[in-house]
Protein backbone atom coordinates (compact mmCIF):
# COMPACT_ATOMS: atom_id res chain seq x y z
CA UNK A 1 0.00 0.00 0.00
CA UNK A 2 1.35 3.44 -0.87
CA UNK A 3 0.39 6.92 0.20
CA UNK A 4 0.32 9.95 -2.04
CA UNK A 5 1.35 13.34 -0.73
CA UNK A 6 -1.00 16.19 -1.56
CA UNK A 7 1.75 18.77 -1.74
CA UNK A 8 -0.04 21.28 0.52
CA UNK A 9 0.79 22.03 4.13
CA UNK A 10 -1.18 24.53 6.20
CA UNK A 11 0.62 26.41 8.97
CA UNK A 12 -1.37 26.95 12.15
CA UNK A 13 -0.38 29.50 14.77
CA UNK A 14 -1.60 29.85 18.31
CA UNK A 15 -5.26 29.16 18.92
CA UNK A 16 -5.41 27.17 15.66
CA UNK A 17 -5.43 30.24 13.42
CA UNK A 18 -4.13 29.66 9.87
CA UNK A 19 -1.00 31.77 9.36
CA UNK A 20 0.17 30.49 5.98
CA UNK A 21 0.68 27.65 3.54
CA UNK A 22 3.49 25.76 1.86
CA UNK A 23 2.96 24.11 -1.52
CA UNK A 24 5.18 21.61 -3.30
CA UNK A 25 6.00 22.69 -6.84
CA UNK A 26 8.51 21.77 -9.55
CA UNK A 27 11.01 24.35 -8.24
CA UNK A 28 10.76 23.25 -4.59
CA UNK A 29 8.41 24.60 -1.93
CA UNK A 30 6.45 27.86 -2.11
CA UNK A 31 5.63 29.67 1.16
CA UNK A 32 2.71 32.09 1.40
CA UNK A 33 1.49 34.09 4.40
CA UNK A 34 -2.27 33.80 4.97
CA UNK A 35 -4.12 36.61 3.21
CA UNK A 36 -1.12 37.69 1.13
CA UNK A 37 -1.51 38.50 -2.56
CA UNK A 38 1.86 36.96 -3.44
CA UNK A 39 4.06 34.17 -2.17
CA UNK A 40 7.27 34.73 -0.23
CA UNK A 41 9.15 32.74 -2.85
CA UNK A 42 10.25 29.26 -3.80
CA UNK A 43 12.69 27.38 -1.55
CA UNK A 44 14.76 24.25 -2.18
CA UNK A 45 13.59 22.29 0.89
CA UNK A 46 10.57 22.10 3.15
CA UNK A 47 12.66 23.15 6.17
CA UNK A 48 13.85 26.33 4.42
CA UNK A 49 10.26 27.12 3.34
CA UNK A 50 9.05 26.66 6.94
CA UNK A 51 11.78 28.98 8.23
CA UNK A 52 10.93 31.62 5.62
CA UNK A 53 7.27 31.55 6.58
CA UNK A 54 8.08 31.80 10.31
CA UNK A 55 10.47 34.70 9.67
CA UNK A 56 7.65 36.71 8.06
CA UNK A 57 5.22 36.25 10.95
CA UNK A 58 4.87 39.04 13.54
CA UNK A 59 7.84 39.37 15.93
CA UNK A 60 7.63 36.95 18.85
CA UNK A 61 5.36 34.48 17.02
CA UNK A 62 5.68 30.86 18.08
CA UNK A 63 6.79 28.28 15.52
CA UNK A 64 3.62 27.27 13.61
CA UNK A 65 2.32 23.73 13.47
CA UNK A 66 2.41 22.42 9.89
CA UNK A 67 -0.24 19.91 8.80
CA UNK A 68 -0.39 18.24 5.43
CA UNK A 69 -3.75 18.52 3.64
Amino acid sequence: MSTTSSGLWVAYGTEGKVVGTIRKCDEGYVSTIAGADASLGSYPTMEVAKSALHTHLPPGSDWPQFREH
